[in-house]
């Protein structure tokens, strides 16, 4: 054996810190683009916010990168569509030249022309603000309670375990006995005498049953028909089988109606009131609108409220002074954030052109769902749109993550085009969302007294030149929150 030297060449994909930070911006969400972009203006002192938006032609300017003679300073070349390069290196600068050039540099895209009016802009339909959670809602009125420091503390350990619909686990009770250092008959007394008599009723049981029992026992004490048809006959209720309820219960079919319909009255989940309350609201802005003008729809990309940067004029003005006679490492320092601070520039640009591309590809494939609706979805997979404005589908899986789209038809998710494609015998194959939509049409308008079962879904489809399986109707009915024809059916 024996060390020789030679050379070998070879190609390799680099993923330089810039290269991995245009792919984070891509597939960032609109509200985690924001915060991402306030991180930068904390970490960057050479970017500052633009507070008012520059005229098209002045974004047009800077987006191509302004004058292209040799030398005049160091930039990324302009990108193609779906592509990412870092910036060349080079250690001399042509500071002035370059500091004014990139003056009013500013990450606003703009767009076509199209400007939406007040009336095409999608409504506010409410406006959220912070609620109490439901922890905060029984401590609260846990504070109004005449307790023992002990027995506060138990029954603060038992509220903190609730899980979001109300109900806290058997398991957890001999948890907290033991980490208080107290008997479980102890933990199990405050709860029932304690935790279960707070608002909302029925929080705090160990199962539906419970539960159920609890708000029966309070909002109807002296109906005992509707304590033990939820004592005993729960199963029974829930599957709709009628005659072992009465035989046991011994009762008309006119109170035992009447006993049901008590029952539909109560919330099986007394915590729902309160679910996802106390956390920061997260509102769906459209990343990107389309619109309907003539027989063309437009798309129009939102730069409502994304942060608009520009290189601070301090920082130009300082590298003005000091030409190339300031300090060394100053420079360095000043250089090495003027190119962290353009590259993120042309990333959120670059992040916003490929969004618009994607849409406008969409919109050709999906014209009649802009048309006629959700029914008539076409089957849509990413390499056909990655073939259709020459990208890769890693970079359309980016895109379509986390971003929206306003269309006539409603807001919805870029990810909600892409279906997997049905087999039709008459025309055209189908999207499955097509398939879904139809299923809950189906659904919508059954007897609900006789209500259709997934087989019978499957003929009816079948019955339309869809070929589906039974068991993937069930799939499709599960995903669209439809309980089975069993627990849909109404026997009075």
């Amino acid at each position: 054996m024996e060390l020789k030297q030679y050379l070998k060449m070879s190609q390799q994909l680099v993923m330089t810190p810039q290269l991995q930070q245009a792919i984070k911006l891509l597939q960032l969400s609109r509200i985690e683009l924001e915060e991402q972009v306030q991180q930068e203006l904390l970490e960057n002192p050479i970017l500052e916010m633009e507070v008012e938006a520059e005229s098209p032609d002045q974004v047009r300017k800077q987006i191509e990168g302004g004058p292209d003679e040799e030398g005049a300073y160091d930039r990324t070349e302009r990108l193609e569509p779906g592509v990412v390069e870092s910036p060349k290196k080079d250690d001399d600068f042509d500071w002035d030249r370059f500091v004014d050039d990139y003056a009013d540099y500013s990450s606003n895209p703009g767009g076509n022309d199209v400007r939406l009016n007040d009336d095409e802009m999608p409504t506010i339909e409410q406006t959220l603000a912070s609620r109490p959670t439901l922890a905060d809602h029984l401590e609260w009125q846990l504070g109004m309670a005449q307790l023992l420091s002990e027995e506060r503390a138990t029954a603060t350990a038992i509220i903190g375990n609730l899980n979001n619909d109300g109900y806290i686990a058997r398991d957890v009770l001999e948890q907290i006995a033991e980490d208080q250092g107290i008997e479980l008959g102890d933990v199990e007394m405050i709860l029932t005498d304690v935790i279960q008599h707070l608002d909302p009723i029925g929080v705090g049981a160990r199962d539906l049953r419970e539960c159920l029992l609890l708000q029966a026992k309070h909002y109807f004490p002296k109906d005992d028909l509707v304590h033990q048809l939820i004592d005993k006959h729960l199963e029974h209720l829930e599957k709709k089988n009628i005659p072992p309820i009465l035989k046991d219960l011994d009762c008309d079919i006119e109170d035992l109606q009447g006993a049901m319909v008590l029952v539909r009255e109560l919330e099986p989940k007394p915590g729902r009131n309160f679910a996802g309350s106390g956390e920061e609201p997260m509102y769906v802005t459209p990343d990107v609108f389309v619109v309907k003008l003539g027989d063309e729809y437009l798309v129009q990309l939102n730069e409502d409220g994304l942060p608009k940067l520009k290189i601070s004029s301090f920082y130009q003005n300082q590298m003005k002074a000091q030409g190339r006679k300031g300090d060394k490492k100053e420079k360095e320092f000043i250089q090495d954030k003027f190119k962290s601070a353009v590259w993120l520039i042309r990333s959120i640009h670059q992040r916003q052109q490929t969004i618009r591309k994607v849409t406008e590809s969409i919109v050709r494939f999906q014209r009649e769902f802009l048309e006629l609706g959700s029914e008539h979805l076409r089957p849509l997979i990413l390499r056909q749109v990655a073939d259709d404005i020459g990208m890769h589908e890693s970079t359309i899986s980016r895109v379509t993550t986390a971003k929206y789209v306003h269309t006539p038809q409603g807001i919805f998710e870029l990810k909600y085009f892409f279906n997997s494609r049905i087999t039709s015998n008459q025309g055209a194959d189908l999207a499955s969302e097509s398939v879904k939509q139809k299923i809950k049409k189906y659904i919508g308008e059954e007897d609900e007294k006789k209500p259709l079962s997934d087989q019978r879904l499957c003929e009816m489809l079948e019955a339309e030149g869809m070929t589906i399986a039974r068991r993937t109707v069930a799939k499709y009915r599960e995903m669209l929150n439809i309980a089975p024809s069993a627990q849909r059916k109404k026997v009075f």
